[in-house]
């Protein structure tokens, strides 16, 4: 029986794939900053940890953890922190919070798991990006310098990784209806808040909560697909949005794209 690590599991993507795995047979270890959060008390083959992956402490005080109870086949490093708005506006707690959650967490995870991966010659870290990874919006920039980070870290690390038999993937979805969209960080200033006000209403008119992107279920499933194709492949994308606007700019380019996004978003 398979085991898998997942951060991030209190709600959303996280939550749905400690689900989906648990009802494949696998054990599940999950983690997240409040454990009172959790409701995987009725399943069996789940363990749940706390773990805040801000906190390189907590990260090395989980992962030990979780080895001590067996072997770890996969590790899904899933939390996430979002912010827009302008960089002029953003606090350093803001600008902290991306960096630190959102790339320096999931790098510190994968370096506090690799010993146990290279002694038994075989692992997946699996990564979850966005297709904020592989194209830009305006008023994103922070969101968009991590997770074209963790993208293209991720291929990097494939290299070294793969001389111990040790895999690496990214999974890239577009917009998901979860609590994570609507406890996303908006910062501005009066000097933005008309270019604020116009993005907002783009996105709002783009993406009903209610009908726009996939589910978290949905997305969990191309999560498990890439754990178990066997396939010699680094990047998904995840969600119909999220393929179409990748396919969009590789057939445009990145100039045109780039032009095509502040046509859409600002006019």
């Amino acid at each position: 029986m398979k085991t898998i690590f997942i951060t991030g599991t209190s709600s959303g993507l996280g939550k749905a794939a400690v689900h989906l795995f648990h009802s494949k047979g696998w054990n599940v270890i999950a983690t997240m900053r409040n454990v009172d959060k959790a409701d995987f008390e009725a399943l069996e083959r789940v363990t749940v940890l706390p773990l805040d992956i801000t906190e390189p402490e907590q990260i090395k005080t989980a992962v030990n953890k979780a080895i001590s109870l067996g072997n770890i086949d996969v590790v899904l490093n899933n939390a996430a922190y979002g912010a827009i708005g302008p960089l002029e506006s953003v606090s350093e707690d803001v600008l902290l919070k991306q960096v630190n959650t959102n790339l320096l967490g999931a790098i510190r995870v994968t370096q506090a798991f690799i010993p146990h991966f290279r002694e038994k010659q075989s692992g997946l870290f699996i990564n979850i990006t966005s297709i904020a990874g592989l194209i830009t919006f305006p008023l994103d920039s922070l969101y968009h310098a991590v997770k074209w980070g963790l993208h293209g870290w991720s291929e990097g690390m494939s290299y070294e990784l793969a001389h111990f038999g040790i895999g690496i993937k990214t999974v890239a979805p577009g917009f998901i209806r979860t609590e994570f969209s609507s406890n996303i960080v908006i910062t501005s200033s009066e000097p933005y808040q008309e270019l604020m006000d116009g993005y907002l209403k783009t996105v709002n008119d783009m993406m009903d909560p209610q009908s726009s992107g996939s589910t978290a279920e949905e997305i969990a499933q191309v999560v498990y697909e890439a754990v178990t194709d066997g396939k010699d492949q680094i990047h998904y994308t995840a969600g119909a949005d999220s393929k179409q606007m990748s396919d969009r700019r590789l057939e445009v380019g990145a100039e045109a794209s780039r032009r095509e996004m502040s046509a859409l978003f600002l006019g």
